[in-house]
């Protein structure tokens, strides 16, 4: 599963699993057929493969996603059978951010690059597309049914849409995956804290009494003071993954979302606000008192890891999935210790039975680059993976092979999910085929629509319900207003502005590392100051003017 660091959409990341209910690839519905060229122009000059064996190399821009220990698995033997396409992947070890802006500005371009589908990754596509380095999809949608559906309109988040899907006039350069084809395929990820059972039962805390910033605090400190050792060191009271995602979902007590309504109706960025300040000052607390582990915010996925597998951290913050698997060895040697939902913790602005505020939406955008020669085969490739036979075959496997078909449903032989359910290094399942990538790529979410996830243990269903009971009590609600970023990034002030905005996590992190709440604010007001030189309010001006009337995000939760 990738990972996404952030309070917003931040999946990250781990999959999504969306698709279309067409059929079919190259729009013949058989599946992709390597030799079929589709309708008119020269097969050369369209970089189509004919008959030939074509490899296509793929940037899967994810910090920690990554293959297993083969070349070419079953999964990816059957995609060039179908495709007659060999795919070589290329995985991100960092900053997805930095990474996508690397590519281009070295030219050191994949054929292929899948990415998340916000944020800086987002917009360093959006503007490869405006420096016309990508390949222009339009002419091809036509005979590739499945790819033109993923992009559609109505299936894209309108402000998404006008971002970047439909913000070229006729050119079409991005593809969108994983978005649900249908309410039932929505995915919630339940990001929150979670903090050990058998901790919070030694500490004489009902993790459901935990409800306020201070209740968080207080039970954080609590840990820190029954003085608990793991492995012969201190248990960490609150910490999470690599670069500090996902400790900082705690914003959500103080502000609904990063942009907030000053009370006359227009907004201003949340970095301005008071409410900013208290959320900073209330992480600095947590930093100087040690209930929040300071390396957060620069170890790597490893090195968290193995702080879980040894016990020592009390409290975790990210979506439920991450934490099932990463603490899964220290659980099975230690029964009692799962990870169990903290609260459900008050929200800014929220009423108290208002439904969990989500933006479920794809994970993936994907391009072909100029770099590319072989543009034809790569949307076979891609036509066909969007498709649903390989949307099953990325998520299922092979038929008759990795499950069967019973009573028109997919069910995983008993055999293969034994041995992936028992190898708790994730390679098997990797070697097999499955999470190493193609995924990204499957169109429309219809993981519930053609099945269900197969490969889900009956242990992890179990907690995921629980965990959902618990911290969804009033269901979830999915957002489809617009988001005022968006609109900020088309102001005539945004290249000016942009700079010192992509600062606002590196100054908040410099803040609450400081020595006293002056300092801290201090910090963030040298920034608010350099955001003013540099065109914020009349950015803010034109945003309020284009948002006018129009229904805007001012709720959200992590997801």
């Amino acid at each position: 599963m990738w990972k996404k660091k952030g309070t917003v959409m931040s999946s990250a990341l781990a999959l999504t699993l969306l698709g279309s209910l067409l059929a079919g690839c190259g729009g013949n519905g058989n599946g992709g057929d390597a030799g079929n060229t589709g309708n008119g122009g020269d097969a050369a000059a369209n970089g189509d493969n004919g008959n030939k064996p074509v490899t296509v190399k793929i940037l899967h821009n994810w910090n920690g996603s990554s293959a297993g220990d083969v070349d070419m698995t079953p999964i990816a033997e059957k995609i060039k059978e179908k495709t007659g396409v060999t795919v070589q992947f290329d995985y991100t070890k960092g900053s997805e951010v930095e990474k996508v802006n690397t590519i281009f500005a070295t030219q050191d371009l994949p054929d292929i690059y899948t990415g998340p589908a916000w944020g800086g990754e987002l917009d360093g596509i959006v503007k490869a597309a405006k420096e016309d380095q990508l390949v222009d999809l339009a002419p091809y949608l036509d005979k590739y049914p499945n790819l033109a559906k993923e992009i559609a309109k109505e299936n894209v988040p309108p402000a998404l849409y006008d971002k970047a899907i439909g913000a070229f006039g006729d050119k079409k350069y991005l593809l969108y995956q994983n978005q649900p084809a249908s309410d039932q395929d929505a995915l919630d990820w339940l990001y929150g804290f979670y903090v050990r059972k058998d901790i919070a039962a030694k500490i004489g805390v009902d993790p459901q009494s935990v409800k306020t910033k201070d209740d968080l605090y207080n039970f954080l400190k609590k840990i820190k003071d029954a003085n608990l050792q793991e492995s012969g060191l201190p248990v960490i009271p609150l910490g999470g993954f690599h670069a500090g995602w996902a400790v900082t979902i705690g914003s959500s007590m103080f502000y609904g979302s990063d942009y907030a309504d000053k009370g006359d109706g227009t907004l201003e960025h949340t970095f301005m606000t008071k409410q900013y300040e208290d959320y900073t000052l209330y992480y600095r607390k947590l930093i100087s008192e040690g209930l929040l582990d300071p390396e957060a915010f620069t170890q790597t996925d490893p090195i968290a890891n193995e702080k879980i597998k040894q016990g020592r951290i009390a409290v975790l913050a990210a979506h439920y999935p991450a934490i099932l698997d990463a603490s899964k060895d220290y659980v099975k040697a230690h029964p009692g210790s799962d990870y169990v939902p903290v609260g459900p913790l008050e929200r800014a602005g929220a009423e108290a039975d208002r439904p969990a505020d989500l933006a479920i939406q794809g994970n993936n955008v994907t391009v072909i680059t100029k770099k590319n020669k072989n543009v034809e085969a790569s949307l076979k490739l891609l036509d066909f993976l969007a498709s649903d036979e390989g949307f099953k075959l990325v998520h299922y496997g092979i038929e008759g092979v990795d499950y069967d078909m019973v009573d028109g449903k997919p069910v995983a032989k008993q055999d293969v999910f034994d041995k992936f359910y028992a190898d708790t290094t994730g390679k098997v399942k990797k070697n097999a085929g499955f999470g190493i990538g193609f995924e990204s790529m499957t169109g429309l979410d219809r993981t519930v629509t053609l099945g269900g996830d197969i490969w889900a243990d009956q242990d992890r269903k179990a907690a995921m319900d629980n965990a959902r009971k618990i911290l969804r009590p009033n269901g979830i609600s999915v957002i489809s207003a617009y988001n005022p970023g968006d609109v900020l990034a088309k102001s005539p002030q945004y290249e000016t502005l942009k700079p010192a905005m992509d600062q606002i996590s590196d100054v908040w992190q410099q803040a609450i590392f400081t020595k006293s709440d002056a300092a801290a604010l201090k910090v963030l007001n040298e920034l608010r100051e350099q955001m003013n030189k540099s065109g914020y309010a009349d950015a803010m001006k034109y945003v309020n003017e284009n948002l006018k009337g129009k229904e805007v995000v001012k709720l959200q939760m992590a997801n």
